[in-house]
């Protein structure tokens, strides 16, 4: 397979495989707000699903997860993964590209977009992102994360100006978010979203090839009518134990 195929290729073939086996902060913030009894029961959507540290990782809390990427690579790397981690019968595999997956409306619990709706161009990536939203159930958790224009790699200032180093992946992202898009779409009254967390930073990467720095930008946002008890991070007040 060619790298203009699979540009994950190379990443995901290696022994010591890409961006390791911690899930997203919010796909972890997902599990957290989701109790053992409840996640046996929900559906989650992994897009862009890479080498599945994000599908594994809800899996193992109990969610039934289909995994969607274009790298057949990465998702042999989940399928093999899953079978170790001995959730194999909960996780299903799609070769597909995000914008021609069948989004159905009201389907998933939890839906993940990992570095993927800035994989594909500005327009389709608004086109794909209101297919996200409406195949929220009525209570669904969204976690969504893409690369700024402040990331090094990025075609847009800041980022064009970084003299940082650049990621080895830097050509598969072609739509750098600029400051707010990604909480402008969240609170579209359409989204029907409340956003939970929203934060932009920069950040140095390990994970795979030489060290490099991103620009990134996180979303996770619950359905506007819903009221968690919590929203899956650290309390910066925490009652005291009695």
């Amino acid at each position: 397979m060619t790298d203009a195929a699979d540009p994950f290729f190379e990443a995901y073939h290696r022994d010591d495989i890409a961006y390791g086996e911690t899930p997203a902060p919010g796909v972890q913030s997902i599990i957290d707000l989701s109790t053992a009894a409840e996640a046996g029961k929900l559906k989650a959507l992994d897009l862009g699903a890479g080498a599945g540290r994000d599908s594994i990782s809800l899996a193992r809390a109990g969610y039934t997860v289909t995994a969607v990427d274009l790298s057949e690579m990465g998702l042999e790397r989940i399928n093999q993964r899953a079978t170790a981690a001995g959730v194999g019968e909960r996780v299903t595999t799609q070769a597909a590209d995000v914008r021609n997956f069948d989004f159905e409306a009201e389907k998933y619990d939890a839906i993940i977009a990992t570095t993927v709706l800035d994989h594909i161009p500005a327009a389709d990536a608004v086109v794909v992102w209101q297919k996200i939203v409406r195949s929220l159930t009525s209570h669904g958790l969204l976690a969504v994360e893409v690369h700024s224009s402040e990331d090094p790699g990025s075609d847009l200032p800041p980022g064009c100006n970084s003299t940082a180093p650049k990621s080895e992946t830097t050509g598969a992202v072609v739509n750098y978010f600029p400051p707010n898009q990604l909480a402008q779409w969240a609170t579209e009254t359409s989204a029907n979203l409340r956003i939970l967390r929203y934060e932009e930073r920069l950040e140095w990467d390990y994970t795979h090839g030489p060290e490099h720095m991103h620009g990134k930008v996180s979303l996770l946002a619950i359905r506007k009518e819903n009221s968690p008890e919590w929203y899956g991070q650290p309390r910066l007040f925490p009652r005291r134990e009695s």
